[in-house]
């Protein structure tokens, strides 16, 4: 009966506080608070300074501001444009054509920004109004471009991937490891839907690009040499284990400060605005964090997280049986709330169960990324939605009907993570 009551306080109180439009992290602190004072004898400024200070003096925390400021500088260059330039003459007669250059795009760009919205919007200013100039149908390149742009959370190094890897603490390297497969898995499936629905409805798709000789791709495929470089500095620097997630993170900003300088890009003006953008959005992560941490330290009291562990590991429910329960659960929450809210807020709760069960914790976060990626694309509330919005001025829901079926993609990659876990953990095993 407690772990009923305390339940219900816990989701109506942050269901009230955010419905009124209550900053995240002040809605997590309050029901922090709540929790102390009604279910527990602890006094709450007893804890409120440990908390803070313990959970935000992180080494490992600081990969976070400086992964977003790389990705803030990069959103200001021509690499976008450099991008489409260098993968159009390969993929542009390819079944789909250049909507391909959206998933392809979308993944490189993914492995040097972190966000999913900073890859969207970079990548879709570019593609679609050239894939609307050649005649492309709405429906495949906005498509293509809300569903790649989730693959801004899944491939390292990836902005949620920190915060749970904080949250849950679980090594970012293994993480940013881990996401590689599955990442490129995604990638795959994205392409072949994208072939598959071009033979089925020829008429959303133009004729294909005139071909032009290999040197000449060769010649633009020039163009990508600056960001591959980056991510073999980034990524590679970790998989050679050469460097912590804090240290490549550094070395991508030191990347993306000499591509932006070298393309021209890199003024007094950008290199402050990307400073700003930087901060703004790591002061706004790091107060949903420490909102997260405080309320994960009143439910430690109250028992909360115990009590659930004990009741799913007593039902008999087991690994596919919670999985496929925590779906449903993540894909509801996903309509109202964010990623990043996502993971801080329901982390603590489910670990003890995820790990009463006998699942990984890596193999976990990768799911749970990729869950996370659904309610990027998921109304009322999906981020990617909104850029996509800004971007061509639709409603959000012609465009939710539009990214309906790679929605049903990411379903699938659930489904196949879950009978091969492998996906997620092989590289790992391999590499660590």
């Amino acid at each position: 009966m407690d772990i009923l009551l305390q339940s219900a306080t816990l989701v109506v109180t942050l269901l009230v506080l955010l419905g009124l439009g209550i900053w995240v992290g002040v809605a997590l602190l309050a029901s922090a608070v709540v929790i102390f004072m009604v279910f527990t004898s602890t006094p709450v400024d007893a804890i409120l300074g440990t908390t803070m200070w313990a959970h935000s003096a992180s080494w490992t925390l600081t990969a976070l501001p400086l992964f977003i400021w790389m990705g803030e500088i990069l959103y200001r260059t021509r690499l976008a444009e450099d991008l489409f330039s260098g993968l159009a003459p390969w993929v542009g007669r390819l079944p789909g054509g250049l909507a391909h250059v959206n998933v392809i795009g979308c993944g490189i760009f993914a492995a040097v920004s972190g966000s999913s919205a900073a890859t969207t919007a970079t990548v879709g200013r570019i593609s679609l109004p050239e894939l609307k100039s050649r005649g492309y149908a709405d429906r495949l390149a906005i498509g293509s471009l809300a569903g790649s742009g989730t693959l801004g959370l899944l491939i390292p190094p990836s902005i949620v991937m920190i915060v749970y890897g904080v949250a849950a603490q679980v090594s970012i390297n293994r993480l940013f490891i881990a996401g590689v497969v599955p990442g490129l898995m995604l990638m795959a499936l994205f392409s072949s839907y994208i072939a598959i629905w071009s033979k089925m409805n020829p008429d959303g798709v133009p004729a294909p690009e005139p071909q032009i000789s290999f040197g000449q791709r060769l010649a633009r495929l020039r163009m990508l040499l600056p960001v591959v470089g980056l991510i073999i500095g980034v990524i590679g620097s970790i998989y050679a284990g050469v460097a912590t997630a804090t240290e490549a993170a550094a070395i991508g900003v030191a990347g993306a400060l000499i591509i932006a300088a070298f393309g021209g890009s890199l003024t007094s003006r950008t290199f402050l605005d990307s400073l700003l953008g930087a901060t703004r959005t790591s002061a706004m992560i790091g107060f949903i964090l420490l909102g997260a941490a405080f309320l994960t330290s009143a439910m430690s009291f109250s028992g909360l997280p115990g009590q659930l562990a004990e009741i799913i590991s007593s039902s008999g429910l087991g690994a596919p049986g919670l999985i496929a329960v925590l779906t449903v659960f993540f894909v509801l929450l996903g309509c109202f709330l964010d990623g990043i809210s996502i993971v801080v807020l329901t982390t603590s709760v489910v670990m003890p169960a995820v790990l009463a069960v006998g699942i990984d914790p890596v193999w976990f976060g990768i799911y749970l990324i990729i869950v996370v990626e659904m309610a990027q694309i998921t109304p009322p509330l999906g981020f990617n939605l909104f850029v996509i919005q800004k971007l061509t001025g639709k409603s959000i829901f012609v465009i939710t009907k539009m990214v309906f079926p790679y929605f049903m993609i990411l379903v699938l990659a659930v489904v196949l993570l879950t009978a091969f876990p492998g996906i997620a953990t092989w590289l790992v095993q391999q590499t660590l």
